[in-house]
């Protein structure tokens, strides 16, 4: 029982010492061994949304694939599909939980082996099939020259100003920002509950005084808008692997608290042109379930959901996030202006056909090549 379960009954107990709270190993529940096909099935539909959000919620080289606004095209579905972008802090969310349970009992270098053969392999492809495709219709998006084009094989060109092949690759470079900031003040000593816990109110705090400080270089940092995100994810995690308590509740609730704020003055104003306005509301409801629903995963509510076609899902969803947007307005343009197709005909076969390409670079990119280049960066 809960120290606020007992906050009725006389005498009232003293309030538990911080170091009580934050005790190194909280009872532990019995382990789940099945894998969490539920939370697979959230990351394809987060990738989903910001799909939409590409194809039918705004302007700009969209636009001119469809040769007018989707808020033309598509006048309700644009409506909904607005909102699509929040799907990125649902990622974030979700990126939390998973960058968590993976990392129990790693070391720091299988923890970085792990991360980096999971991210390349497909990345690399993914701008290549996108430069090509630049290449050989420039009409939708211009190829980048040569040396940007090697910069963005890092996965570093966000920071040093360089154009982006990957229109969504400015995500991966605040997941990577997160698997360091994890990397060097949770995993380097080993992973436990007191150090999570400790991460993720220090890092709550940093984004505060962040935002104080008002200095480029601590924002790019300490990242602290997209901070509650990852932030609610780590405190989930631990309530699935050791139950609710008032504490990291209290964080999940924060953050939040914190998020809903950061989507609400980012997300509300319409679009470019006007046509896509984006009510306060409605996105603090979405950010809500954002949370909500990895919560409900967390809780172990979900462990029905065990289809094997979830775990195939989530497999898709890094490659088909990586190349929809970009690949998506070359099907768009082809399919709908140069070959005539209706509008949701065209929206439903570019959809399919991403998914498709998506799983052809998991079966012969990732799952081949992944397992190869993390046995290649094992220390002998």
């Amino acid at each position: 029982m809960s120290a606020a379960d007992q906050a009725t009954a006389p005498p009232v107990p003293a309030a538990p010492r911080l170091n009580e709270v934050l005790a190194e190993r909280p009872p532990v529940r019995p382990k789940r061994e099945n894998r969490l096909r539920a939370l697979d099935g959230l990351r394809l539909m987060a990738a989903l949304m910001v799909c939409m959000y590409h194809f039918t919620g705004k302007n700009g080289e969209v636009a001119n694939s469809w040769h007018q606004s989707p808020g033309e095209m598509f006048p309700t579905l644009s409506q909904l599909s607005t909102y699509g972008s929040l799907g990125v802090q649902f990622f974030f969310v979700i990126s939390g939980f998973v960058i968590c349970m993976s990392s129990w009992g790693r070391t720091l270098g299988d923890f970085f082996r792990s991360r980096i053969s999971r991210l390349y392999p497909a990345y690399w492809v993914a701008i290549v099939m996108v430069t090509g495709a630049a290449v050989l219709l420039p009409v939708v998006v211009h190829p980048v020259r040569p040396d940007e084009f090697l910069v963005n094989l890092t996965m570093m060109q966000q920071p040093l100003g360089v154009p982006r092949v990957l229109g969504v690759c400015w995500t991966l470079w605040v997941e990577l920002k997160f698997y360091v900031l994890f990397a060097v003040f949770v995993i380097w000593k080993g992973v436990t509950y007191k150090r999570v816990v400790t991460f993720c109110i220090l890092w709550t705090l940093a984004g505060a005084f962040a935002r104080v400080a008002d200095n480029p270089l601590t924002d790019e940092v300490v990242m602290r808008d997209h901070a509650p995100f990852f932030i609610g994810g780590l405190a989930l995690y631990l309530i699935h692997r050791f139950g609710s308590d008032l504490l990291l509740w209290g964080i999940v609730g924060m953050s939040f608290l914190l998020g809903q704020r950061y989507s609400v003055m980012a997300l509300w104003h319409p679009g470019a042109q006007g046509e896509f306005h984006r009510d306060p509301l409605v996105v603090q409801a979405i950010v809500f379930c954002a949370f909500a629903a990895v919560a409900v995963v967390a809780m172990g509510w979900t462990r029905w959901a065990n289809w094997n076609w979830l775990t195939l899902a989530g497999a898709l969803t890094y490659p088909f996030y990586l190349i929809h947007e970009h690949l998506g307005w070359f099907f768009i343009r082809v399919l709908h202006r140069g070959l005539g197709l209706g509008s949701y005909t065209t929206l439903a076969l570019s959809v399919l056909s991403l998914l498709t390409l998506a799983y052809l670079m998991h079966r012969f990119v990732e799952k081949p090549f992944g397992p190869r280049l993390k046995r290649a960066l094992t220390l002998r």
